[in-house]
């Protein structure tokens, strides 16, 4: 009778494991992609980047009339 032993050292499903890994990381790159192209349609980005601009002109506006009018 034989004796069918397995080898603990094998290599044999190391490429299945590193495709199952990549096709996952690919899958997750697509996915935040396709959700960062959908806020850009909405205008988040535009309507975040216009209110952070006005807070920080607000900002630089009060310092500039402070500074022309303490000579």
């Amino acid at each position: 009778m034989k004796k069918i032993f397995l080898k603990i050292n094998s290599d044999s499903g190391q490429s299945t494991v590193e495709f199952a890994i990549v096709t996952a990381a690919m899958l997750v790159v697509v996915i935040v992609l396709g959700l960062f192209w959908n806020l850009g349609d909405d205008g988040i980005f535009v309507d975040h980047a216009q209110s952070s601009a006005s807070h920080h002109l607000e900002d630089a506006a009060a310092g500039i009339v402070g500074d022309v009018f303490s000579c």
